[in-house]
């Protein structure tokens, strides 16, 4: 208590504002805890009152509706029963008395036996009535409270009164106990706001650095004549964005009220920008705010600083005499975002057309009314303009009504050369027709639609050519009409900035299109343009070049390529990457696999084969040291298969690809385990696995590349799946199996080229081919000869029986010299008739020219001169000689 009161005392004894407010608080707590005290011993005692006619009428309630109560008012003897049992309740229940009465008013039973039988004072009336009296009275125990009830019998009729009281003193006696714990309460409130109000005026003695109320006076008055006096405006804003003060000049300028103190900024009538910055309570130096018909510059700091109040203060500087340079401003800054915009709306795509109808829905209503762009039709197709040729095709419009007299879209326009138009296109300048209600000329293209064009309302243009890199493409023409002021020469440079940047954008798309048109050539001559005809498959294909906006022409390619036997092989591969490289890569791998496979390699060795050349490929462009090189082709994939009619064998092998499907004659669909060796130009050398597979007649083989299976917005295998589905289904021809697979998978931005392959299995009847095996006796020669020669009449081939002998003779006879055993001999029919001699030597036989002198060395010269083609062909068990012949049709 020393220690608060040593800290009371400097506060008591200042004589300053800390004091003052010390003083009265005090006695403002005081007064609070008095009458709090008060208010409380006044509750107390309403309460006892309250307490105690809840009580009475209680008690006499219990009593009257007790069991036998009825019963003993009835009975001969009312006291001796009810006597008892009335002082136990009011024992029990702490009341004054209980009192049975009969209707009249004689009492049965009273804490005084002596008063039993004498009349009851008081009203009774309403209870005989079937009511309840409830009275405060002052007896002789002091002020009390009594109630009387009837009691009733079954039938509701009254037979007596009960009546219950208590003095208000044995109820209130409780107020005894809590008026010292309130007063106690009290006065330790009082302490303790006591103390609070010393902490609070001791706050306040340091915030106004001990001051009196007279020289706070004079601060006042002078930091307020100081205030009004500047020739700035000062506006201060508290915490919740109020208006806590305005000087003079800021009233000034702002024209602000009265009342404008202590209102919301954003109430005030000062301009939006210029209240949402006061709102803020943001930093700001010298913003420049239109408000009133001024140009004030604002700056704003906030008072939060340095512990000071919450708030900010800004100041305010009229600079309207720059008004018209702040115009002049405006609109360059106007003229930046129109520019700025532009960049970021005209030319988001690779397409002349669609950056031209870009351009005019920009402009409109931006800067013109209506706006029309015509190109050269060589420029539609990549190209540039002929030199001299005015004409030119409409490929964008827009206006803001319809139904203007202007050329309508897709039009081919032939401008007369003294038209705005022509002249800009020729010359390569910007025309400007400020009135065109003075038909100075470039009504001569038509003079009747120039007299609709003034009669719609279109007053003023400007003709500004599309010129990028040299190239002239077309002309953009603005038209104004709903817009009043007419085009000036400060448009025509906004004009021209506008149109060069979409003329950019429109030489980009040009020449992109023209490279993805001669990607497309180039790929669509190195693709098959024609199946070969063949007997083993039923092929349809499908191929589909990525669009030019997804990422242009890719790599992908497929092949189809007889091969001796009667047996057919199907190619597909993938480029990695997209445009003109892609595509001559492409058509670099489709020569070699076609090279390769005349060579009747295995698929694994063709493969192999192919990775070496890709490998070499890359050396030779990487080791160039130029720029503008082409990408590698490493990451390119492959599958080779081998279909054989005769026997229904197909042997697969690929690199990198995905593995290909199957389709049985049942019209279920199966993806075939094909192990997967790496993309080619990253095997390293090392060999590729090969898979065997025998189909049955009727399934359908199916190769595609990744294009048809994958998209951004699903999983790889999810789009095999979906493959799978499509795939299913029995009885469709190859042609339907494509048209259903596109259907189900192809995307609606298509980003990839897409490679489809269908390959439905024949099977060569049994009375096609034949075949015997040769034991190693030169006189089996004859045997072989004679069979074949039956088979050959048997097959209605007897023209060619002659030469099939010769050709089978001759290679029989060198397998039995120069080979080793086993020799099996087959003939084949199909397109032509095809003679194999196989044996188990991997020695290949040489062709030559024999001498005059020499009495061998011309077999091979000999079957060379009768068949159309023959070869070799290796296998894991030796190798096989082969020979064509055609045949008549």
């Amino acid at each position: 208590m020393a220690g608060l009161l040593d800290r009371l005392r400097p506060v008591l004894s200042a004589p300053t504002v800390a004091r003052q407010v010390f003083v009265w608080q005090a006695a403002i707590v005081v007064l609070l805890v008095v009458a709090a005290v008060i208010a409380v011993v006044l509750q107390v005692r309403s309460d006892s009152e309250r307490e105690a006619r809840n009580r009475s009428l209680a008690v006499a309630e219990t009593v009257a509706n007790s069991p036998g109560v009825v019963a003993a008012l009835t009975g001969p003897d009312p006291s001796a029963v009810l006597q008892p049992r009335a002082e136990a309740v009011r024992k029990a229940s702490g009341i004054d008395f209980v009192v049975v009465m009969s209707t009249d008013g004689i009492r049965y039973t009273h804490p005084n036996p002596d008063r039993i039988g004498a009349p009851y004072i008081g009203h009774i009336a309403p209870a005989v009535a079937g009511g309840v009296v409830r009275e405060t009275y002052t007896g002789t125990l002091g002020p009390s409270v009594r109630a009387v009830v009837p009691v009733t019998d079954a039938e509701g009729k009254v037979v007596g009164l009960v009546a219950a009281g208590v003095t208000l003193a044995s109820v209130s006696g409780v107020v005894d106990h809590q008026v010292p714990v309130v007063i106690a309460s009290a006065g330790v409130a009082l302490v303790v706001a006591t103390a609070g109000t010393a902490l609070v005026s001791r706050r306040l003695r340091h915030q106004t650095h001990g001051l009196g109320p007279a020289e706070m006076t004079r601060m006042y008055e002078h930091h307020d004549a100081v205030l009004h006096a500047v020739r700035e405006g000062v506006l201060i804003t508290d915490g919740d964005g109020r208006l806590a003060l305005a000087n003079d000049e800021a009233r000034r300028l702002l024209a602000l009220g009265p009342d404008a103190e202590g209102r919301p900024t954003l109430d005030l009538a000062i301009g939006r920008d210029l209240a949402r910055l006061l709102d803020s309570g943001r930093h700001a130096t010298d913003e420049v705010h239109p408000t009133r018909g001024r140009l004030l510059a604002v700056s704003q700091r906030s008072t939060a600083r340095d512990d000071g109040p919450a708030g900010s203060v800004a100041t305010l500087r009229d600079t309207t005499e720059l008004e018209s340079l702040t115009g002049r401003a405006e609109v360059a800054q106007e003229r930046l975002r129109l520019l700025f915009d532009a960049g970021l709306e005209v030319g988001t795509g690779l397409d002349v057309t669609r950056t031209s109808q870009e351009l005019a829905d920009f402009a409109v209503p931006r800067f013109a009314d209506y706006v029309t762009v015509d190109l050269a039709d060589p420029v539609l197709r990549g190209g540039e303009p002929k030199a001299g040729d005015t004409a030119m095709r409409r490929v964008a419009f827009r206006g803001v009504k319809e139904g203007s007299p202007l050329y309508g879209l897709g039009r081919l326009i032939h401008f007369v050369p003294a038209t705005p138009q022509a002249v800009g296109f020729l010359a390569g300048q910007t025309i400007l027709e400020e009135d065109m209600t003075t038909f100075s000329g470039w009504q001569v293209q038509d003079p009747e639609r120039a007299r609709g064009l003034v009669a719609f309302g279109i007053h003023s243009m400007l003709a500004v050519p599309l010129r990028a890199r040299g190239v002239i493409m077309g002309v953009a023409t603005f038209w104004r009409a709903e817009q009043q002021e007419p085009f000036e020469q400060e448009d025509v440079s906004l004009a021209e900035e506008l149109v060069a940047r979409a003329a950019v954008s429109m030489d980009n798309a040009r020449r992109y299109t023209r490279e993805h048109g001669m990607a497309v050539t180039l790929q669509r001559s190195l693709l098959p343009r024609a199946l070969p005809d063949q007997s083993a498959l039923d092929v349809a294909y499908r191929y589909l070049p990525a669009q030019a906006a997804q990422g242009g022409v890719g790599g992908d390619w497929f092949d189809v390529i007889p091969l001796p036997g009667a047996r057919v092989a199907l190619v597909v591969g993938d480029i990695v990457g997209h445009g003109l490289h892609a595509a001559a890569t492409m058509g670099r791998l489709r020569t070699a696999v076609d090279n390769f496979s005349t060579l009747d390699l295995p698929p694994d060795e063709l493969l192999w084969h192919l990775d070496e050349l890709v490998a070499r490929i890359d050396q030779d462009e990487g080791s160039d040291g130029s720029e503008e090189g082409g990408a590698p082709v490493t990451g390119a994939t492959c599958l080779y298969a081998v279909y054989d009619p005769a026997s229904g064998v197909c042997t697969i092998s690929r690199a990198g690809h995905l593995e290909p499907a199957v389709v049985h004659p049942d019209g279920e669909a199966e993806f075939l385990t094909v192990p997967g060796g790496p993309p080619l130009g990253l095997g390293g050398g090392l060999p590729f696995e090969v898979t065997v597979v025998r189909l049955a007649e009727g399934s359908s083989l199916v190769l595609y590349t990744d294009g048809l299976v994958e998209d951004q917005r699903r999983d790889i295998d999810e789009g095999l799946e979906l493959l799978r589905r499509a795939l299913t289904g029995p009885g469709r021809t190859p042609e339907e199996t494509c048209d259903a697979t596109l259907d189900a998978l192809l995307p609606d931005r298509q980003r990839d080229d897409i490679a489809l392959v269908v390959a439905r299995t024949h099977r060569l009847a049994a009375d096609r081919t034949a075949a015997w095996d040769v034991p190693a006796d030169p006189s089996a020669v004859g045997r072989v000869r004679a069979a074949a020669g039956g088979t050959l009449q048997a097959w209605g081939l007897s023209e060619e029986a002659f030469t099939t002998e010769l050709i089978l003779s001759e290679l029989v006879t060198n397998a039995l010299r120069h080979a080793t055993a086993p020799i099996h001999v087959r003939l084949i029919r199909d397109r032509s008739l095809i003679c194999e001699v196989s044996d188990g030597s991997s020695t290949a036989p040489h062709l030559r020219r024999a001498a005059s002198t020499d009495e061998g060395g011309r077999g091979l010269f000999l079957v060379a001169q009768f068949a159309e083609r023959w070869g070799t062909r290796y296998s894991g068990g030796g190798k096989v000689i082969w020979t064509e012949q055609p045949l008549e049709k």
